[in-house]
């Protein structure tokens, strides 16, 4: 029960920080490429890449920021509905670029952020 709590909590505080940044970045950049959710996914890839090293296998702490908060935070459903808006709006080669930035940005950051807390944790 305490751990389906974690995750709740973290949960909507990510969800409330991934509506704020996407709106921020969609508002600075323009809102005709999902530059919002690229961002917060990218960047939601980097912080639980750099932070699942850290915390322990099976903690409340582990639920609730990498299951709750950084799961709110990222979303796979807002990338596949834009998408998909691009697509039935005829424009494939941004909607085909998203994909492609979603994937290689996002693995890259995960990997990014365990190598930065690896290299952090051999200090």
């Amino acid at each position: 029960m305490h751990a389906a709590l974690a995750v709740a909590l973290g949960g909507a505080a990510g969800g409330a920080l991934r509506y704020a940044f996407s709106g921020l970045v969609a508002r600075r950049i323009g809102e005709t490429f999902p530059w919002g959710t690229l961002f917060v996914n990218v960047s939601g890839c980097f912080a639980i890449g750099a932070m699942a090293p850290l915390l322990p296998e099976g903690s409340l702490l582990r639920a609730a920021i990498l299951t709750g908060l950084l799961g709110g935070y990222t979303t796979v459903s807002s990338f596949s509905l834009q998408t998909i808006t691009l697509i039935r709006e005829g424009q494939w080669l941004a909607a085909f670029g998203n994909c492609v930035l979603s994937v290689v940005l996002t693995f890259a950051a995960a990997g990014g952020g365990m190598l930065l807390s690896a290299e952090l944790a051999s200090r």
